[in-house]
């Protein structure tokens, strides 16, 4: 019921093309309509899949249904008078009725649950909290009960769904017999340890229980104790049977939860006599068939529910899969194959198992790499588990039975020879599995009439009302009856089964009729719904299919120099139009007929676009009976209007081929002044490339300056396209002496000839042997550097930059015959960077020159599903930081939301829960922030193609707001009289709340007489909500707010220190006034932990607070610990620590012996001076930084310090430092020996024996209802 699992999922047909991927131009999205199998799903609030199960299936309960249409409203009210004082109003069971109306006659995908949840008076985050659907099923009742009081449906759930037990104890001495009745509404079936429902029910019912030995029973008649038998019948069956399943259990060994994964069959229709007291009357008493079956997905702490209903009333349409959409030969051959080999399935063989598996697929053959998953499947088992210890792997199972098993399709696929000596198979088994082997074949029509059964007419889709529904919350797909066996085991399994009596039949009138006992007035409701819904669809299908096109009309231009100009200077002669994308392309000329009264002759529509050198014509319109959306049009394409022949009496050459590319050139005087007097000696390709540039750079300003992006892979040569006529067009005279060109020197000594003072024009032809594109194919998928270069198959495709990628990648597939060895696969187009990295593949849909592609470059072909235009092709990878190697891509749409895009990428992960968010890479290809709007779309975040996302685990942090947990810091050495005042007013607090702390470096090594203890508590104070760009004095006066800390009194925030906790340890002083959280790079989520002062503090960047202790001269022991701030800003290093030490005690440094504590490891670590010199020739040796390597000095670290004048003993090691070293070696004795780890020692902090995940807190589940008596 959490995460990805909570996802809507689209409505398979109409929904997923018509309403997925668009974006509303203007008001509210309308709800998709019903999709191909006309039954509505139900919207998930974000844990509410327990919820629409159990509601599905009362719907689909026909009794249940028209009992609650038949309460109208003199007896239930009306949901509009609720608000008035005095009335009584049953809102649980309007609602209901309502939803139930919804669900049956309205036209959307998915009905929304959210009134009849605010009638349970739930609030906001009950949706997303996880509960047992049992659970709810019994409160539902009992609250529609409650509701329904004074009523005549107030006994209908009693009398659909009240059964009796009677629990019987026989003494075995005297034949007393002892009766008590039980009533229920469903059964609780045990699943561990047995492995049907018919078992469970076998030993509930049958089975005595008996009382002997140290359990005796105490007969009333007897009046002692005696042996006796206990056991259960079935006194009163209902209508409707609920069967629970109890999938979850508790293991006290471990205690922990778990779920019962394992086998565990239901029959589709079961027969309770054996199990009910009186057995007398007819079997069709007794007889019940399933009807739904509510699924759950996960573990014990969370999953994700759905339901397989069978529609009674047949009020969905139900298509057959695709397997029973094929011929009927196709069916017979497969239920031949089922006749010879499951009655012979010997499940300890795995030729047996493999041979049959292989049998029943349709092609006869199955992927390698799903044979495991299949034989787990079949026999409940994995490989490793039953055959790997006798039979090896099971690729070498298969190789040493090659009489039997060949590999097809390039090895990828196993398939059964057609006579194998297998066991399985009997000679006239054998005979007639291979004349039938293949699917396509026609059989002898005679045959059939041999096989018993392949004629019978009876198929699962012919039977009245035996059709069966996946329900999965706004999901609605068939499934066969056959699915429901899927459901026996695995992480994905049944939990609650509801079966009825077989004598219920059902009205003819009621089948595909879902208004069949429907108030009216609900109705009404949902015809007047129906008509809002589909006005929403008409208003936002009309705005979003109307596209602006603008018109060019031939009267309006001219042909001038091979490109189309407007006649007048000051128009442009375009025509705006609005048009529907959905009417066909004769709407559009006719419509165009309209608005030019004075068009005579024929009309030709052709799509043009503008160039800097003018209007140019590409393709005509053939046929005018496709749509313009089919056609490619979209808003602002250029449409010219003419006859399809001339433009004022010249004819246009329209094509790519014949794009106009304006040049813009300035006349020479003589070849002199080109050259100057300062580049005689240049190289010419020097100046070639000089002048390459400078047209370049005066291209860009007669575009209007925008700057061009530079390409990768660009140099100074020019661009050469695919055979275009260039135009050179004399638009501009700078100053003379000056050239622009984009040619090299050798070319330009030939333009010169040409050129004359009237300026002509001419026009250059780009070489036939530069339009191609070189495709290359790694066998292997490896990409540019995966694969050998021999191994490597390259081909140059002919290409234009009109050229669309997919005729490029055909046309490379055909002429390297690949055609056999890619079939069925996908495979896509890839460009590769400098560095050889293959990028995102590109959209076959564009042209070479709309994708970017560049003639005489490499395309890579390699396997995968090429992006559409309205695609993005994304990486991600899952984890803390991008990893290089584990990157897995994903193909979504462009207007996909960040949370559908989550959705899709964890389930391409396999991964489960709530507890995700995205980041994005920061510039360093480094995680960086969240990405916080998670209903914004990619295009709206501006989320390009080809980049890296990663999937981090936790919650997603509020926006801009930190929460922040605080402690409270008690220590007894300053702070007695606020541990007295604060252990006063809260001596409640749990063991939670209040913990013993060390700070680092602390050892308890002083003597009882010497000084106080050195423990500080920390005191749970609260939390506090603030923003990260406060500072942190206003992070202070927030914590001074909390209630705990009224008692609290400091002058200014400087007599509070504040820490950052880690584990149980106190990390590091939080300093800087004025500094945002932000800055002090705080987290949501941080412990913290606030201490009081008895003078101001304003640490430095570089001051560190220590606690140093004075060892006692002559005894194993310290004098209580002291705090020192040490200033490390000029000089970090032993002398200048020692120095500061010397002048708080008034002592000699040269007499001072330090030593750093490592609270972990239970030792001392010397701190030595660096004062010596290497040798005379040598530089002094630089003094090491005690804030580096190896000391790593920190805030709260404890410095151990010895007077050598009055203290001999260098040894800084105490009695408890010893005592703590020897359970140290204790636990590292018993993890070697394979025992639990000793229990923390209290000093350091607690190692974890596994991953913990936190899990939410469960809450009750309840359902709040008036009062009606």
């Amino acid at each position: 019921m959490f995460g990805n699992l909570f996802e809507e999922e689209e409505e398979e047909g109409l929904s997923s093309t018509a309403f997925r991927g668009r974006v509303a131009k203007g008001g509210d999205e309308p709800p998709p309509p019903r999709g191909r199998s006309n039954l509505c799903g139900i919207k998930n609030q974000g844990g509410t899949c327990y919820l629409n199960s159990l509601l599905q299936t009362l719907l689909f309960t026909p009794e249940f249904r028209e009992e609650l249409f038949s309460l109208g409203s003199e007896e239930l009210g009306s949901l509009e008078d609720q608000e008035k004082p005095g009335a009584k109003v049953r809102v649980i069971p309007l609602e209901l009725q309502r939803l139930f109306a919804s669900l049956l006659l309205v036209d959307q995908q998915s009905a929304s649950t959210a009134d009849l949840t605010n009638s349970f008076g739930w609030n906001s985050s009950e949706g997303t909290n996880q509960h047992d659907v049992q659970e709810l099923n019994r409160i539902l009742f009992s609250a529609l009960e409650h509701s329904l009081v004074g009523t005549t449906g107030s006994t209908f759930i009693h009398q659909l769904y009240h059964g009796t037990i009677v629990n019987s104890i026989v003494c075995k001495e005297c034949g007393n017999v002892s009766q008590r009745q039980e009533d229920f509404l469903d059964l609780t079936v045990c699943v561990c340890g047995v492995s049907s429902l018919q078992e469970a029910l076998w030993k509930m019912f049958v089975e005595e229980e008996l009382f002997e030995g140290n359990n005796l029973y105490r007969c009333a008649k007897c009046d002692r104790l005696v042996t006796a038998a206990k056991s259960a019948k079935l006194k009163k069956l209902p209508p409707f049977m609920t069967m629970s399943l109890l999938r979850f259990s508790f293991d006290f060994a471990k205690c922990e939860r778990y779920k019962e994964m394992g086998r565990y069959c239901f029959p589709l229709t079961i027969s309770l006599r054996p199990f009910c007291e009186e057995a007398d009357g007819d079997d069709s008493d007794y007889s019940y068939e399933l009807f739904s079956v509510i699924i759950h997905k996960g573990g014990c702490y969370g999953g994700h529910y759905h339901v397989y209903i069978r529609d009674i009333d047949q009020l969905g349409h139900w298509e057959p899969p695709e397997e029973e959409c094929k011929p009927k030969t196709q069916k017979k051959v497969k239920e031949e194959v089922k006749q010879i080999c499951e009655p012979k399935l010997q499940e300890d063989d795995p030729l047996s198992v493999i041979t049959a598996i292989i049998a029943q697929e349709p092609s006869k053959s199955v992927l390698l790499d799903q044979l495991g998953q299949k034989l787990m499947d079949k026999i409940g088992s994995s490989w490793s588990k039953k055959f790997r210890k006798h039979y090896g792997p099971i690729g070498k199972f298969l190789q040493s039975h090659s009489d039997v098993f060949m590999l097809v399709s390039n090895g990828t696929r196993v398939a059964v020879k057609a006579n194998p000596p297998s066991p399985v198979n009997d000679p006239l088994g054998s005979a007639e599995q291979t004349n039938n082997s293949d699917p396509s074949t026609p059989s002898d029509p005679g045959a059939a009439d041999t096989q018993p059964g392949l004629d019978q007419k009876p198929e699962p889709e012919q039977k009245q009302g035996s059709h069966w529904f996946d329900l999965n919350d706004s999901t609605v797909t068939s499934i066969r009856e056959s699915d429901i066996e899927k459901q026996f085991q695995g992480k994905e399994s049944a939990y609650m089964l509801f079966y009825r009596k077989t004598q219920l039949h059902r009205p003819s009138e009621a089948l595909n009729n879902p208004k069949y006992k429907v108030p009216l007035n609900l109705i009404q409701m949902a015809q007047e719904e129906n008509v809002k819904v589909q006005k929403m669809r008409e208003e936002f299908e009309a705005t979003n299919n109307t596209v602006e096109l603008r018109l060019h009309l031939a009267p309006s231009f001219r042909l001038e120099n091979g490109a189309l100009q407007p006649t007048g200077k000051e128009q442009n002669g375009s025509t705006t139009l609005s048009f529907d994308r959905r009417k066909t392309v004769g709407d559009l000329r006719l419509a165009i007929y309209q608005m030019q009264e004075l068009w005579e002759g024929d009309m030709a529509l052709t799509v043009a676009r503008i160039l800097p050198a003018g209007l140019h014509i590409y393709f005509f319109f053939a046929d005018d009976s496709i749509s313009l959306y089919s056609a490619g049009i979209c808003t602002n394409s250029e449409l010219f209007v003419w006859n399809g022949r001339e433009v004022r009496g010249a004819t246009v050459l329209t094509g790519a081929e014949w794009e106009p590319v304006l040049l813009n050139v300035v006349r020479l005087g003589n070849i002199g002044n080109l050259l100057g007097k300062g580049e005689k000696k240049k190289d010419p390709e020097e100046r070639g490339s000089a002048v390459t540039r400078n047209i370049r750079e005066e291209r860009e300003k007669k575009k209007g300056g925008k700057k061009k992006k530079k390409k990768k892979g660009g140099g100074g040569a020019p661009r050469r396209d695919n055979g275009r006529r260039r135009r050179l067009a004399n638009k501009m005279k700078p100053p003379r002496g000056v050239v622009f060109f984009r040619v090299f020197t050798s070319v330009f000594l030939t333009l010169l000839s040409v050129f004359t003072l009237n300026g002509d024009v001419v026009t250059v032809t780009t070489p036939s042997d530069c339009r191609w594109l070189q495709v290359e194919f790694s066998p292997h998928g490896g990409g540019v550097k995966g694969d050998k270069e021999e191994e490597r198959r390259k081909v140059k495709v002919p290409a234009t930059g009109n050229m669309l990628l997919c005729e490029v990648k055909q046309r490379a597939i055909d002429e390297l015959q690949l055609q056999e060895q890619l079939s069925g696969a996908q495979y896509c187009l890839r460009q590769v960077d400098c560095i050889g990295k293959l990028l995102p593949p590109a959209c076959e849909e564009l042209s070479v020159r709309d994708a970017g592609v560049r003639l005489m470059t490499t395309l890579n072909l390699c396997p995968g599903n090429a992006p559409k235009a309205s695609q993005l092709f994304l990486h991600f990878s899952v984890g803390t930081e991008p990893s290089a190697g584990m990157e897995m891509d994903i193909i979504v749409e462009k207007t996909c939301t960040v949370k559908e895009c989550l959705k899709e990428m964890l389930d391409a992960a396999g991964l489960e829960g709530t507890c995700w968010h995205l980041r994005r890479l920061d510039w360093c290809e480094e995680v960086g922030e969240p990405i916080m709007d998670e209903d914004a779309s990619l295009s709206e975040l501006k989320i390009n193609n080809g980049e890296t996302l990663v999937v981090t685990e936790g919650q997603l942090p509020p926006k801009g707001f930190l929460k922040l947990f605080v402690w409270l810091y008690l220590d007894p050495r300053n702070n007695s009289a606020l541990s007295m005042d604060f252990n006063h007013t809260d001596n409640g607090l749990t063991e939670e709340q209040m913990l013993e702390v060390v700070t680092a470096g602390e050892t308890h090594g002083h003597s009882p007489p010497l000084g106080a203890s050195n423990i500080a508590e920390l005191r749970n104070a609260g939390q506090v909500e603030i923003s990260d760009e406060a500072t942190l004095e206003d992070l202070k006066i927030q914590v001074l707010t909390l209630p705990a800390l009224q008692d609290v009194c400091v002058p200014t925030t400087a007599f509070m220190r504040v820490w950052q906790l880690e584990g149980r340890r106190l990390a590091r002083i939080l300093r800087g006034q004025q500094l945002t959280l932000k800055k002090l790079k705080l987290t949501s989520g941080t412990d913290l932990c606030v201490q009081q002062l008895l003078k101001e503090e304003d640490l430095g960047p570089k001051d560190v607070m220590l606690n140093i202790k004075m060892g006692v001269p002559g005894e194993r022991c310290y004098y209580p610990p002291e705090e020192l701030v040490w200033d490390a800003t000029r000089d970090s290093s032993p002398r200048s620590l020692r120095t500061c030490l010397a002048a708080h005690y008034g002592l000699s440094p040269d007499s001072l012996l330090l030593a750093k504590h490592q609270p972990d490891k239970h030792t001392w670590e010397e701190i030595s001076n660096w004062s010596q010199q290497a040798s005379k020739k040598k530089k002094k040796k630089k003094a090491e930084s005690l804030l580096g390597a190896p000391f790593h000095l920190k805030d709260g670290d404890t410095i151990g310090i010895k007077n050598l004048l009055i203290d001999n003993n260098r040894d800084f090691l105490t009695l408890e430092d010893e005592r703590g070293q020897q359970r140290l070696r204790e636990q590292a004795e018993q993890r070697r020996n394979g025992g639990q780890t000793a229990g923390s020692d209290g000093v350091g902090p607690q190692k974890k024996t596994g991953p913990t995940k936190s899990r939410k807190p469960e809450v009750a589940l309840s359902i709040s209802v008036g009062v009606f008596r």
